[in-house]
């Protein structure tokens, strides 16, 4: 009599490539070759994949539900030979939490995202930095012992991205490559932080990051939010190089606008969809290029409907109080920007 063979049913889905990433990129290892030996069965490295796959696994459970998770997982081809779910307890994640917040979330990140860029090939030679918020529900009183705490961030009220000025938030610097829109930098902040302290902070410690002799050196962009004298100060002397947008109020930068009315100092890009002028100047905090540009509406803008759902009809020479062109698309709005100048 044959005897029956016994299957096991377990759901792989898109993990494998996750774990696959985790793999290549080095995380596990880079975490464990800072942590040391620990004489752990499941290492720190291995247990923070572990969570990064829970947290993509599409599943909002508490950490003690974490082994329950991958239950019906293939572990072991996830994580390595000899791991279980059962490994994969509280215990387990609340010391490798612990372990991780002291050694500084920022600068692991900032480890792991230089090792990733390095075997993908990504350039960092045009960085993105900005910032963003996140509303959250509930009191969150303040903690008289947090405030000893350089570390701990402050969840209270402030400049809401949501439009929720009603509810508290914590805040995020976050720095990605132009090629490939790779996180390079990530930086909890407190919920009303100031841009023009928070920016400037992120692009200075990118700046000393990323610099390596065989590297090309990074032009760091990022908004208005950026730009202060201060701040340019400490680029310049730093010689960081910035691309930013000029704020409205600035004096230099009206001024620059109002002589691009003059059309003969305006040029034309190759295949005639952008319009631009430059001019530099010596300013206290430095020598700064500043220009202006703007769009030419062409087929590839899309047309942006009005509330009514009405369009309007426009003349053969256009509505200029309405904005609308004859081919009733809205024209794009000139742009005020301040670049870094190389003499």
């Amino acid at each position: 009599m044959q005897t029956p063979e016994n299957y096991v049913n377990e759901r792989l889905d898109h993990l494998g490539v996750v774990a696959g990433v985790c793999e290549e990129i080095g995380l596990a290892a880079y975490l464990d070759r800072l942590a040391g030996e620990t004489n752990r069965h499941v290492s720190i490295g291995t247990a923070t994949v572990a969570m990064i796959l829970n947290g993509l696994g599409f599943s909002n459970r508490r950490l003690y539900l974490v082994s329950q998770f991958f239950a019906n997982k293939p572990v072991e081809h996830l994580l390595g030979p000899g791991i279980e779910a059962a490994d994969l307890n509280d215990d387990c994640l609340d010391r490798t939490l612990d372990w991780l917040y002291a050694q500084d979330p920022t600068q692991l990140f900032a480890g792991i995202a230089t090792q990733a860029r390095k075997i993908f090939g990504v350039s960092a030679r045009h960085v993105h930095v900005d910032t963003t918020s996140f509303s959250v529900s509930g009191g969150y009183g303040g903690d008289e012992s947090a405030e000893s705490e350089e570390s701990v961030i402050a969840i209270t009220y402030g400049y809401s991205r949501d439009h929720r000025e009603d509810l508290k938030q914590w805040m995020l610097a976050l720095a990605t490559t132009q090629e490939g829109d790779v996180p390079l930098f990530v930086r909890p902040l407190d919920g009303n932080s100031s841009d023009k302290v928070t920016l400037a902070s992120a692009v200075e410690a990118l700046h000393e990051q990323l610099q390596a002799p065989e590297s090309e050196p990074s032009f760091f962009v990022a908004d208005s939010g950026i730009y202060s004298e201060a701040n340019m100060r400490r680029f310049n002397e730093a010689k960081i190089r910035w691309i930013s947008r000029v704020p409205e109020t600035s004096t230099e930068a009206k001024a620059v606008v109002e002589m691009g009315a003059d059309k003969t100092q305006w040029q034309d890009s190759e295949g005639g969809q952008t319009h631009w002028f430059t001019q530099t100047m010596s300013l206290p905090q430095g020598q700064e290029r500043l220009s202006s540009s703007c769009a030419q509406s062409r087929e590839k803008h899309v047309p942006r409907q009005p509330s009514n759902g009405r369009w309007p009809k426009p003349s053969s020479a256009g509505n200029k109080s309405s904005g609308i062109s004859p081919t009733g698309i809205l024209p794009v709005k000139p742009m005020r920007r301040a670049r870094w100048h190389e003499n």
